[in-house]
């Protein structure tokens, strides 16, 4: 009986500090570190608490602003390696990424996105992969990360 007191109360007690830590947590929207994405109306990285939410990356090269030459697996390297660079500018790696959301442009390149993704995402975040109509700049994939330190 004791011991079960004991445990429950040891789980209230850190129940209250994890809902203090959360509640204290504030909310840093970071400008993004490509100069000719800072006026994009949109956040690359926003960190709360020991938490980032990165915005989605398409397969574009942002030292020429265009994108990789068409295809699945250049675009998803593409976009992995934009997610790589927004991770860095904040102390992180791929390791770091606890979930995954995939856009693909059709569901027939499910196979082959998977070869490319599963070469970097090798501690198998959470990931929820679906198909839309369009994505932007016509890319056939976009992907966006949450990460934790």
């Amino acid at each position: 009986m004791k011991k079960n007191l004991f445990i429950g109360f040891c789980i209230l007690v850190l129940s209250n500090i994890l809902v203090q830590a959360q509640e204290n947590s504030k909310i840093v929207f970071h400008p993004s570190h490509e100069v000719k994405k800072q006026s994009a109306p949109y956040s690359d990285a926003v960190e709360v608490g020991n938490f980032f939410f990165l915005a989605g990356q398409i397969g574009m090269d942002h030292t020429t602003r265009t994108m990789v030459a068409p295809g699945i697996k250049t675009e998803t390297e593409q976009a992995i390696k934009n997610i790589k660079e927004v991770l860095k500018q904040h102390g992180l790696t791929l390791d770091h990424v606890v979930k995954c959301t995939v856009v693909l442009s059709s569901m027939e390149d499910f196979s082959a996105f998977n070869e490319v993704y599963s070469q970097y995402f090798t501690k198998k975040p959470a990931r929820t992969t679906f198909a839309a109509k369009g994505l932007a700049r016509n890319a056939k994939v976009e992907i966006d990360v949450i990460a934790a330190k």
